[in-house]
């Protein structure tokens, strides 16, 4: 079964990216394109400044680009929204009220009875839906995916975790401009320059990080119980972000070991081989000047998670460098895998 899919937010970044990856998606069929009333009722080539070196599909092209009522959710199974934030929490609830709405948006992910969710780590916190469903009343439901920073980060934290415990991590990001959006970031303030803070991102590195790697047992939410320290800043490149880590853990390891379990580490998408799911979302770098974002953010099409320059500076203390790719694994890939997820776990149906 395909199910019929509605993008909030088509015509911008994010919006491009869903559109660029759900393109002969096994699953979903993109049959509404949604954004502001400027672009409603125009075709979508003529509405858009189109960003992405892939080319806008041919059949894209010609769709017309429709206001966003929730009304439409008629005819879909599902939306993913990719729409700013100081409108999400009205436009989203709106939506969610009558179909499933897979968010890029933050509005929601820090709320209680929604779910946070990277498929590899915690799968089982879709069970906030249950809650959610009942405590909101709505038919549909509202699934969010973490900050692009964020996602990067927990990937690799979660199996030092299970394996070794964490006592703290501190954090340092270098975030490519493509994070701020096409107009976010002036050419004149980031040519030759790096920008040691970005509004809002260490916060939400160190909160939703914590719930994304907390406990839910169908009752009881219960966060990480280790801090996080961030510093967040943007630099000249245009996709992909890259963290330097350093972890304390609760157990000594060696740095064999370390590569080892970060190498292994498998969660429900690569079980269930979720279409864009990568086969290693850990892939571990020997050489000493990787992980770089020209040479690696596309790696597993651009979902899998590179670890590299992994040391051991202490007892109990490791420092490593991850990069992921932020429109995708960051942003519209990590929603759209969120969705197959549900898909798997019969949470989406066709109407």
């Amino acid at each position: 079964m395909v199910l019929r899919v509605g993008i909030l937010g088509a015509t911008g970044m994010v919006g491009q990216r869903f559109i660029n990856l759900l393109d002969k998606h096994r699953w979903f069929s993109v049959e509404a394109l949604l954004a502001s009333g400027r672009s409603a009722g125009q075709y979508y080539k003529d509405a858009t400044s189109w960003y992405l070196v892939e080319d806008m599909p041919d059949d894209i092209a010609g769709m017309e680009v429709q206001g966003m009522d929730p009304a439409i959710t008629d005819n879909l199974d599902l939306v993913f929204s990719a729409i700013p934030s100081d409108i999400a929490e009205r436009a989203e609830a709106e939506f969610a009220e009558r179909v499933p709405v897979f968010s890029n948006t933050s509005t929601y992910r820090m709320h209680e009875d929604v779910p946070l969710i990277v498929p590899e780590i915690n799968p089982n916190h879709l069970e906030l839906l249950k809650i959610q469903k009942r405590e909101r009343g709505w038919d549909g439901f509202l699934v969010t995916n973490p900050n692009c920073s964020t996602i990067g980060l927990v990937i690799p934290l979660k199996p030092i975790l299970d394996n070794l415990g964490i006592e703290w991590v501190n954090v340092a990001t270098m975030q490519a401009v493509s994070g701020a959006g096409y107009a976010g970031v002036p050419s004149m303030a980031i040519l030759g320059n790096v920008i040691p803070f970005i509004s809002g991102e260490e916060n939400k590195m160190e909160t939703e990080s914590l719930k994304i790697l907390g406990e839910f047992n169908g009752d009881e939410f219960n966060t990480a119980n280790f801090t996080i320290f961030a510093s967040c800043n943007r630099v000249m490149v245009r996709d992909g972000h890259t963290c330097s880590v350093f972890v304390r853990t609760r157990d000594d390891f060696d740095v064999d070991q370390l590569k080892e379990i970060l190498r292994k580490f498998r969660g429900e998408p690569q079980r269930l081989s979720l279409p864009t799911a990568p086969k290693e979302p850990i892939v571990v770098m020997e050489d000493q000047n990787r992980p770089q974002p020209l040479f690696d953010r596309d790696i597993g099409g651009g979902m899998s998670i590179s670890v590299g320059r992994i040391r051991k500076r202490m007892d109990k203390v490791m420092r490593f460098t991850c990069l992921s790719h932020n429109t995708i694994r960051g942003a519209a890939g990590a929603s759209i895998l969120n969705a197959e997820l549900a898909y798997k776990k019969g949470l989406l149906r066709g109407r």
